[in-house]
């Protein structure tokens, strides 16, 4: 799953992984339900914290 990405992702290629828009991608992030970091102001989110999220959320 998402194989195309590398193992820390940017906010954009969150939002192009679930289709969603940056306002959205924000919103997860800044509620911790998608897990990443930020170094300074630049996110940092692993692949496996989407891949986990997609799951979860789709109760597979």
């Amino acid at each position: 799953m998402f194989d195309e990405y590398g193992d820390l992702i940017t906010v954009e290629e969150l939002c192009e992984m679930l289709s969603i828009g940056k306002n959205t991608a924000y919103a997860l992030l800044n509620s911790g339900t998608v897990k990443a970091f930020r170094i300074k102001r630049v996110w940092k989110i692993p692949k496996k914290s989407v891949v986990a999220y997609v799951i979860e959320k789709s109760h597979l």
